[in-house]
């Protein structure tokens, strides 16, 4: 302060109160995180050649890296609509396996410019009908000789019964197999595939109806002689039908239950609480196994030997049937039992 201040205080300091203003210091400055520049979606360009001319059918562009081999189909189809989804196979070689619908474009061994062969698989129909049409078949057919309908014997024999009580019997044991049949195709059975060529119902329709009616031709026919050890035949082979039938459908149900409804997932089936299951554990295919009892117990209820040479027939087709699945499981799985069977434990 200068001297003119000081005298005119009267040489005393006079304090104004100046405060001093603190100043904090600056903080993290809180940034926004930067946008994440988004992937350009690589298309792809599908071609599809046919399998055998190598002919180019249709060219799909800007096909979504997601898009599954059931969407190509449906995109195949609107170009040519006389090959719905079903009737087409898409494979990756003119000569290799139909690819499954839920396969996945990115996924396959395919560059951005994918090259697929179509194959014709003809027209289809549903396995729901194909069953229903050849259970019901049997069903009516056997019931037709049973009755003994005219046209059939002798007119002295239209509608009347026969005498010996392992006749009705037999009726009942095969009319129960295929309603059973029938109930499950409704109820019970989950298929992995919605459809079959339409060629096989005549197929399937011809093995089933035609043995239907010469068995039941030979069990129902006024000459038809019972069992040569009686009784103790009877209810042998009645037990023994009687039990595979019941090994039959719990294996049935237990298949069911591994498939979620609508799913078309795949698991190795293993014994449950149910006893009729644990012949998992030395077969793949106990429901074929179980299939071959009672036509056994059939056959020796009946002793009749169009019966014997259906259950032959019958057993080498589900024989066949059988190894395929097994070696789809051996196939698909790495860790599947390894002293599983395909249908006769330590034999087939």
């Amino acid at each position: 302060m200068d001297t003119l201040a000081l005298e005119a205080t009267g040489g005393k300091r006079q304090n104004y109160g100046v405060v001093a203003t603190p100043v904090l210091a600056p903080g993290p400055v809180k940034r926004k995180p930067a946008k994440k520049a988004k992937k350009a979606v690589v298309f792809f360009e599908v071609e599809i050649l046919d399998a055998k001319t190598k002919e180019k059918l249709c060219f799909l562009d800007k096909v979504e890296p997601n898009a599954t081999i059931g969407e190509i189909k449906s995109m195949f189809h609107k170009s040519h609509p006389q090959w719905y989804p079903a009737r087409q196979s898409i494979r990756l070689d003119p000569k290799g396996k139909s690819l499954k619908d839920e396969d996945v474009l990115q996924h396959l061994p395919v560059g951005t410019t994918a090259t697929f062969y179509f194959r014709d698989l003809g027209a289809q129909i549903s396995w729901v009908t194909v069953f229903l049409t050849e259970y019901t078949g049997p069903l009516v057919i056997y019931l037709l000789f049973y009755f003994r309908v005219p046209l059939i014997y002798a007119s002295k024999y239209d509608f009347t019964t026969s005498k010996h009580w392992v006749v009705h019997l037999a009726c009942m044991c095969h009319s129960f197999h295929f309603v059973k049949r029938l109930l499950e195709t409704l109820f019970v059975h989950r298929f992995s595939h919605g459809t079959m060529p339409l060629r096989n119902i005549f197929k399937n329709c011809s093995f089933y109806w035609g043995f239907a009616a010469w068995m039941a031709y030979y069990i129902n026919h006024p000459l038809y002689t019972p069992p040569i050890y009686g009784e103790q035949q009877i209810r042998m082979g009645l037990i023994m039908f009687l039990f595979c039938q019941l090994g039959n459908f719990s294996i049935h149900i237990a298949l069911r239950n591994l498939r979620p409804p609508g799913s078309k997932i795949r698991r190795i089936p293993y014994p449950t609480k149910n006893p009729f299951t644990w012949i998992f554990l030395l077969v793949s295919c106990p429901n074929y196994t179980y299939e071959l009892g009672s036509w056994l117990g059939f056959t020796v209820m009946t002793q009749c030997v169009p019966v014997a040479f259906f259950t032959l027939v019958g057993f080498i087709q589900m024989t066949v049937w059988a190894k395929g699945k097994h070696r789809s499981y051996l196939k698909e799985f790495r860790d599947y039992p390894p002293l599983r069977s395909p249908i006769l434990p330590f034999l087939l």
